[in-house]
């Protein structure tokens, strides 16, 4: 009987238990906790909602605002294709033009290389 309770003593005080009691408690609160929260994100009240009216919106108010997010998009998607239409002309305009000089300039060097040739033949 004696050699049965040491053991049990042994079992109680294992670290590896220990370690896995502690596992699943946490694993436990960390679950409680996030499905807390969640509860409690589903029962507030959402940020774009106006809090100050109390009417509720109907079909209609809705139409008007998907109308103006979807105007608004475009006003978006208009200014950015703007803006990079804009820049890739620029680099355009900036390539043609260091390509042209680099042209110009090596065609000055055979020309200068060609009139050296004819005075001196070697």
């Amino acid at each position: 009987m004696d050699h049965n309770l040491s053991q049990l003593r042994a079992q109680k005080w294992n670290p590896l238990l220990t370690m896995k009691m502690m596992r699943q408690v946490t694993t436990f609160l960390l679950g409680a906790a996030l499905a807390g929260g969640t509860a409690f994100a589903a029962a507030t009240p959402q940020a774009d909602q106006d809090q100050t009216t109390t009417h509720h919106n109907t079909a209609g108010q809705d139409m008007r605002d998907a109308g103006r997010s979807t105007k608004n998009a475009a006003k978006d998607t208009g200014r950015a294709t703007k803006r990079g239409s804009k820049k890739a002309w620029r680099k355009t305009k900036h390539g043609t033009k260091k390509g042209w000089n680099k042209t110009k300039n090596a065609t000055k060097g055979a020309v200068r290389g060609a009139k050296e040739g004819a005075q001196n033949p070697h």
